[in-house]
């Protein structure tokens, strides 16, 4: 440390001996009579010296002041850069503005639009609705009167009795009789004739098998018994007899104006009964699909007869039928026997509706 102190001092002595030596070289002599004339030019040149401190001064006072305007000029040019690209911004959400607003502005003509369709079909139905109030207020009067009321009796009536004459045809050309002897037949009197059954023990009483329809009787119960050697023409008459039903109770279903539950596919001895009922596998999804579902299975045909066909198929066809007697007789107020009755409840079908209560119910 004191080594270095040392070399400090020696270097600072070393550094003023320069300093004298260069001061003693700067050094000039000047004579007496020369001393007013250096005294005068020295003189001069501090006068020159102080203007020049003075236009220094001045310089550096323009100079600073230059600077400060420049550097004013150049915070202002910075600000007017920054407003413009805030404008430039503001130009550009303008812009974007305007085009939503154009947007806007046509989804709401759209919707002026839309409402302006939708008040106006609202009016004409208002207007429908207003006519057809006064109308039913018109049919209400009308019908609360005793002439009204006595005037849609008697349409009732009247329509009643057209679908008694059609139906009763229908018995004249379908007949459904029963089996007395071998070769006598007689018609069936046990069956109720009244819309309500009451007590039908004396129609069970009745073997159901001897029942005929045009002197045929449907072989029903023992398809499944049947065999490569069963009599092919009970086959025809069996199927000719259901093809009668299926025919009669196409033609019932029309006077009534009742839409069958399982519609008919008529052919004579070679009809088919409609399932329009979806598979099992569809009814269990989801209910949304239900109607895209029932659009798009097909029905399924059953044949009524069984030749070259499925016993199985043909007994369920047979059951389709006895399910559409059920609901025409559901329709007139009449309890069925049982889905194997099929000419009984034709038979106890077509009685109900010739009697007198069809007419005054």
């Amino acid at each position: 440390m004191e080594i270095r102190e040392q070399q400090d001092r020696d270097k600072t002595l070393i550094s003023d001996r320069k300093q004298i030596d260069a001061t003693e070289e700067n050094v000039r002599i000047i004579e007496w009579e020369d001393f007013e004339h250096e005294l005068a030019r020295l003189w001069s040149l501090t006068s020159a010296l102080k203007e020049a401190n003075e236009r220094k001064q001045s310089l550096q006072e323009k100079l600073q002041s230059f600077i400060q305007v420049k550097t004013e000029s150049l915070n202002r040019m910075n600000e007017l850069e920054e407003m413009r690209e805030r404008l430039a911004a503001r130009e550009v959400m303008m812009e974007n503005m305007s085009m939503r607003c154009k947007v806007v502005t046509e989804d709401a003509k759209k919707h002026e639009e839309m409402l302006s369709t939708e008040v106006r079909s609202l009016v004409v139905a208002g207007t429908s609705l207003s006519v057809a109030r006064k109308r039913l207020q018109e049919s209400n009067r009308i019908l609360h009167e005793e002439r009204g009321y006595i005037k849609l009796k008697n349409l009732l009536r009247k329509l009643r009795t057209m679908q008694q004459y059609k139906i009763s045809q229908v018995s004249l050309l379908y007949p459904v009789k029963i089996l007395a002897g071998p070769l006598q037949a007689q018609e069936l009197e046990s069956y109720p004739s009244s819309s309500k059954l009451g007590n039908s023990s004396a129609s069970k009483s009745i073997n159901h098998r001897t029942l005929t329809i045009l002197g045929l009787h449907p072989t029903i119960l023992p398809f499944t018994k049947m065999s490569f050697f069963t009599d092919k023409k009970e086959l025809q008459k069996s199927t000719t007899a259901l093809g009668y039903v299926a025919h009669a109770v196409s033609l019932i279903a029309s006077f009534l104006q009742v839409p069958l539950r399982y519609p008919l596919r008529l052919g004579g001895s070679r009809s088919y009964l409609i399932d329009n009922v979806p598979p099992v596998e569809a009814t269990t999804l989801d209910p949304s699909w239900n109607t895209v579902l029932s659009a798009s299975v097909k029905p399924v045909e059953f044949p009524l007869f069984l030749e070259g066909q499925d016993t199985t198929r043909a007994a369920y066809a047979v059951f389709l039928l006895s399910k559409d007697i059920e609901q025409l007789l559901s329709f007139i107020g009449v309890d069925s026997l049982g889905p194997r009755h099929i000419l009984a409840n034709l038979k106890v079908l077509l009685r109900c509706v010739q009697s007198s209560e069809f007419i005054d119910t």
